[in-house]
């Protein structure tokens, strides 16, 4: 089964002279596709281009993706504000010498904002750019390592879809062989109830006879149902076959199963049937579990 999960996780890491990054994309199932982002605006790039990109590559899921863009303080520069030092000295003395406090600790007033400022080295127009095109490429393959996580996920979200599908296939051959999809056992069936109708006192109506056949006929049969429930299988094995993403039909197509699934068991005059419609219920809820997560 060709299928691809909404679940995924990628991360890349990248660096330039004394710049550090790191992109990391998180991926979870949605009925549509919502992406965000928290990019820093130390790098340049547009945020609408990256989900430009992002809309490209994917066509359904929650996608959060993040860059943290980190400098190398080694180069920086410190620059201590002296004038606005010496002034908070001399108040701290002030307040030391007529409240009876201890010794101004200047480590401390070190810590005052303002006092210390560090300054980065400035980058030229030709190095930002040659950073923001190399994070721009990590980011190109960061959309690679997520469509291949969600493509992993998905050949394992194949592999249970197809149990599951060929476990109901199962079950409808179960379901076929019951006294309910057999004509013999019908036909039995509607004689002893034209009987038992026949011999009521007062004897019924021919309308209401014509009535109560009627529905005896209708309940009894479950070809229709089986028809159908073959057919819902065949087209989800089409379905997880394709190429495109087909999360929306699977999931609508797992409704469609549990619809008949439960005709069967209004229509049940057996036991046997009735296990197997209940069996056939659960191993659909299943289904629909995983479809869930289906691209």
């Amino acid at each position: 089964m060709a299928i691809n999960s909404m679940t995924g996780f990628a991360r890349r890491e990248g660096a330039l002279d004394d710049w550090k990054w790191i992109w990391e994309a998180r991926s979870v199932n949605g009925k549509g596709l919502d992406v965000r982002f928290r990019v820093p605006s130390a790098f340049s790039t547009d945020d609408a281009a990256l989900k430009r990109q992002v809309q490209a590559a994917f066509a359904r899921g929650n996608i959060n993706v993040t860059l943290n863009l980190e400098r190398d303080r080694k180069e920086s520069h410190l620059s201590v504000n002296v004038d606005w030092l010496a002034e908070l000295a001399r108040q701290a003395h002030a307040v030391a010498a007529e409240t009876g406090g201890g010794a101004v600790d200047v480590s401390a007033l070190m810590a005052v904002r303002g006092v210390v400022d560090v300054a980065d080295p400035e980058d030229d127009d030709g190095a930002t750019e040659a950073r923001d095109a190399l994070i721009s490429a990590d980011f190109c393959e960061l959309l690679v390592d997520l469509a291949r996580a969600r493509a992993e996920e998905g050949a394992r979200l194949a592999g249970i879809t197809s149990d599951l599908v060929a476990e109901i296939e199962q079950q409808i051959a179960a379901a076929s062989t019951t006294d309910a999809a057999r004509p013999d056992q019908r036909r039995l069936r509607m004689e002893t109830a034209l009987r038992e109708l026949l011999d009521l006192d007062p004897p019924v109506t021919e309308d209401r006879l014509a009535q109560e056949l009627a529905i005896l006929a209708t309940r009894g049969d479950i070809r229709e149902e089986i028809d159908r429930l073959i057919a819902h299988v065949a087209q989800a094995r089409d379905l997880a076959a394709s190429e495109e993403p087909v999360g929306r039909r699977l999931d609508f197509l797992a409704q469609e199963f549990n619809r008949e699934a439960n005709t069967l068991c209004s229509k049940s005059g057996d036991v046997a049937l009735t296990r197997i419609g209940m069996a056939m219920k659960a191993t659909i809820d299943r289904l629909r579990e995983q479809v869930q997560n289906v691209e």
